[in-house]
């Protein structure tokens, strides 16, 4: 199958492209187009397991699926982490009635236009290119995670340490190829039409490591038509 590749990404009134990928939680595959025609779907595209934030984002995403299937609307969240080494987390850190696909080739982000940034030694140019002053200049404020805003490196390491994540081979090669990759969320008609999104491209970066208000979600997800 011919990959996808947006060229930014996808906005309310775009055609979300077909995603053919490993299931995580099931055996088989996921295709976006197992939804088309079928039923809506809110669509979650995130870094690997390896990034405490997509961890916390994933969960999140999990904590509206009872009340996005009362209104007739699938989940479906993507990680860019191999299929073995997701399996084995989802099974010690269960989260109910999660359907998630393993994209280590983060061909699915590519598809729905999510980039991945390049570090570079002083040029910025969002969202395709950060120099390594501005992440170091970057602060995260999560109170009830962290003691105080940190730096995007120092929360990382303390939100792994407080999660005692352990990590592999996998996720080390992971972080190697996908380190900046940007995420995101899609909510898709069941024509496949976005209807609304929440990306970390946004607004120059202002959502980085956050999650969209619940409200904002099920707002959305009141607003369209099942």
């Amino acid at each position: 199958m011919q990959e996808n590749h947006a060229e930014r990404p996808l906005q309310p009134g775009d055609r979300a492209p077909n995603v053919v990928l490993d299931a995580i939680t099931r055996q088989g595959k996921i295709a976006i187009d197992d939804f088309r025609g079928q039923k809506p779907v809110l669509v979650g595209l995130f870094r690997g397991l390896h990034c405490p934030f997509c961890r916390r984002q994933i969960a999140a995403m999990a904590e509206l699926t009872d009340a996005l299937q009362e209104k007739g609307i699938d989940s479906l969240t993507v990680v860019n982490t191999p299929i073995e080494r997701a399996r084995l987390y989802f099974r010690y850190h269960p989260l109910p009635n999660l359907l998630a696909a393993s994209d280590p080739e983060r061909v699915s982000h590519r598809a729905f236009g999510l980039p991945s940034l390049q570090f570079t030694d002083s040029e910025d140019d969002w969202p395709h290119k950060i120099s390594m002053g501005t992440v170091t200049s970057m602060r995260v404020d999560m109170p009830n995670e962290l003691p105080a805003p940190m730096n995007v490196m120092a929360a990382t390491e303390y939100l792994d340490k407080a999660d005692g994540y352990e990590f592999t081979e996998d996720d080390t090669r992971m972080i190697a190829s996908g380190e900046g990759q940007l995420v995101g969320e899609f909510l898709l008609d069941r024509d496949g039409v976005v209807r609304w999104c929440f990306t970390e491209v946004e607004e120059a970066g202002r959502h980085m490591f956050g999650v969209p208000a619940p409200r904002e979600v099920m707002s959305a997800a009141s607003n369209m038509a099942v």
